[in-house]
């Protein structure tokens, strides 16, 4: 390969953007909006701006945070704090994306958007099976070859996926005209509001899956002759705000479908269900297949960035085990924890993604302020120790709901709502992150550190 350095051409950054764009919307991203959108009626515009704050702005910053601490992986995002710890967040971040919840999840969602409506009833099961054998063998083939990740995403997968939801928003909000019966006023409710908002952003992971996606990024940038660190960081903060205008702009009509959509039919038990409604409203069994084949495309192209992120970490990490066999590994497992089902994974991923949230947010906000704080071990670890108080209260409140007649489960939920500012709307850790930085910053000024520490 050419290493001499090489500049981005502007068809350059939408590949890469398209690419980025690609590996980051599922069919999580497509769901949760539309539900949103329900939840929040004519509040939509309150719960929208919640959404974005989650599902848009952290990712952003995730990216902007690998770029600007010029980090390999996640791991060295979290390493200021100790080997430990970074071990432990790049194990649990990329197990919860690669393998435990967002990868099964992709084909799953995808088999029940898009399968379970043209199959008999009574043969869910064998078809799932089948089904998720040949989604998870189409993504490892995908995946294998890092060097065409960008032509099959970036190129051919998004793309098309793009050019059918155009479609689906133009039928229905100009076509059909419901464009004017969108309401642009109302007071959101407890439901729809803010922090709700805000909240189910959680559910799309991207704020996590941002930390992973980065290195794809930095790959593919390696790939296309961009080799100096400075020129990496810059690309990437631009590929990052294209990717994240273009999802900005179609959650909103996302959610704006799912405010309309109560005019024509009820509260729906989720997006996925809403979905499939908005479409048969509007096209029939032509709405359907479309829905199918967007769902696909959109859980396949996240399920190779997934898929690839986790192997290309792992291999880097742990370099005597090469990059496929990390790769097959992650397959399998998403492929047999998919036949479990989407209610048990949605079941048991909530009190993960309230875990790693908290810790996730503040390494975000950390490495954003590098140029400041210049990745202080004392800073680092007096925020982190102590996001991680409220974020073990926040797991073991969110457990499935027959661990909640356990004693000690009452006893933390107990105290943590006593004690814990926030602790009911799910926002604890953000005073304990302010507090650690505020902590941190004076342990340092006290100490007279130089600006940087050795890193443990």
């Amino acid at each position: 390969m050419d290493q001499r350095e090489k500049h981005l051409t502007r068809r350059d950054y939408y590949v890469l953007g398209s690419l980025l764009f690609g590996l980051f919307f599922g069919a999580g991203n497509l769901i949760f909006p539309i539900h949103l959108g329900q939840l929040a009626g004519k509040g939509w515009i309150t719960a929208t701006i919640g959404f974005l704050l989650s599902a848009i702005l952290l990712p952003l910053l995730a990216i902007i945070a690998i770029s600007v601490t010029r980090s390999d992986s996640m791991y060295d995002l979290a390493r200021p704090v100790s080997r430990r710890f970074a071990s432990f967040f790049l194990l649990t971040t990329h197990a919860s994306l690669g393998l435990l919840i967002a990868s099964p999840r992709t084909a799953t969602v995808t088999f029940e958007i898009g399968v379970v409506p043209f199959i008999p009833k009574g043969t869910e099961t064998i078809s799932l099976a089948i089904f998720s054998f040949l989604f998870f063998l189409a993504t490892f083939l995908l995946a294998s070859n890092q060097q065409k990740i960008t032509l099959y995403v970036g190129k051919l997968l998004n793309p098309l996926f793009l050019l059918l939801l155009t479609f689906i928003f133009f039928w229905a909000l100009v076509i059909k005209g419901d464009l004017t019966h969108v309401p642009f006023v109302g007071v959101a409710n407890s439901i729809g509001g803010l922090t709700n908002g805000f909240l189910q952003g959680y559910n799309t992971m991207d704020a996590l899956a941002g930390l992973g996606f980065g290195v794809t990024i930095v790959n593919a940038l390696k790939y296309m002759g961009v080799h100096n660190e400075g020129d990496q960081s810059r690309a990437i903060a631009k590929i990052g705000l294209f990717s994240m205008s273009l999802e900005t702009i179609i959650y909103t009509f996302l959610i704006m479908l799912g405010a309309v959509s109560l005019r024509y039919t009820s509260m729906s038990a989720n997006g996925g269900l809403a979905f499939g409604q908005i479409m048969e409203h509007y096209t029939g069994l032509i709405g359907t297949a479309l829905l199918a084949a967007l769902t696909l495309l959109a859980c396949l192209t996240t399920a190779i960035g997934l898929i690839t992120s986790l192997a290309q970490d792992l291999s880097r990490r742990f370099p005597r085990v090469q990059y496929r066999t990390f790769l097959l590994g992650t397959t399998v497992g998403a492929f047999l924890i998919a036949n479990i089902g989407l209610t048990q994974i949605i079941a048991f991923s909530t009190p993960l993604l309230m875990l790693l949230y908290p810790l996730a947010i503040s390494l975000i906000v950390l490495g954003i302020l590098q140029p400041l704080i210049h990745q202080n071990v004392t800073i680092y670890r007096t925020t982190i120790y102590l996001v991680l108080i409220p974020a073990i209260f926040d797991f073991i409140h969110a457990l499935p709901p027959v661990f909640a007649k356990l004693t000690v489960v009452k006893a933390c939920n107990h105290f943590a709502q006593q004690f814990f500012p926030l602790f009911k709307d799910g926002l604890d850790f953000l005073p304990f992150m302010l507090i650690g930085l505020i902590v941190g910053l004076g342990l340092v000024a006290l100490q007279r550190e130089p600006k940087q520490n050795s890193v443990e």
